[in-house]
């Protein structure tokens, strides 16, 4: 699912904005605890960035043939450096539903999930970046009753250098809780708990004197899943 990264490519003018573009190849797409498709992803995006507006597309493609796939749309708006507001329209389709209609925004059929993210990005000195995100339409998880759960999750991530390596560690939390009882299934779980945990690793390598290939290594746990997955991935 959609997550705000550098651009590996960027075109620049002061008067007109900014843009970037990127790819990433990952032995496997595992989002806030969650793994999507058991292969290998590619998962390129675009972003366009003027003034505190940034706006972009993301997208994740299963290598083996596997229906997942995904296509998301956000928009940022950061009104001063340390915080910034997201908007963002995750689209899943999925042909088996019938939902892989794009342009389908009922609610009850819609392969779409709009989430809206809070975000403080922390500051030179104290690099601790703190995250809270709601779905607020679409296809969130629901209650027996037919309503949205809302399904929430916080992230708090820290910034450091080890041995010359840039590294993020994260804990994500997701506080909703399912009536299983009822045939309730949450989006992030089933109860409260600790969804996403671990640290991640990124370094260039030298290729040449003049080209540098970014790598990056994520462990991360579910704890309330009982998972652990080991993630490389490499930036074009």
């Amino acid at each position: 699912m959609a997550m705000l990264l550098p651009m590996a490519g960027h075109s620049q003018d002061e008067s007109k904005g900014s843009w970037g573009v990127s790819a990433d190849l990952v032995s496997r797409y595992v989002w806030r605890g969650l793994e999507f498709g058991n292969s290998p992803a590619v998962q390129p995006g675009i972003e366009y960035s003027r003034g505190m507006i940034t706006a972009g597309c993301w997208g994740s493609y299963a290598t083996n043939g596997a229906n997942y796939q995904e296509a998301d749309l956000y928009v940022t708006l950061t009104p001063v450096e340390a915080f910034s507001i997201t908007f963002t329209d995750y689209f899943f389709p999925d042909h088996s539903l019938g939902t892989n209609h794009y342009f389908n925004y009922d609610g009850d059929r819609t392969g779409h999930v709009m989430e809206g993210a809070i975000t403080f990005n922390g500051t030179e000195k104290l690099p601790l970046r703190v995250m809270a995100a709601v779905n607020f339409y679409g296809a969130d998880a629901r209650k027996a009753n037919g309503d949205l759960m809302y399904s929430t999750y916080a992230e708090l991530g820290y910034s450091t250098e080890i041995s010359s390596t840039s590294c993020d560690l994260f804990l994500g939390f997701s506080p909703n809780k399912a009536d299983t009882d009822k045939g309730e299934t949450g989006f992030y779980g089933d109860k409260p708990g600790i969804i996403n945990l671990g640290i991640t690793g990124h370094r260039d390598i030298r290729v040449s004197e003049s080209f540098t290939l970014p790598v990056f290594t994520s462990l991360i746990v579910n704890p309330q899943a009982e998972n652990i997955f080991l993630v490389f991935g490499l930036s074009i």
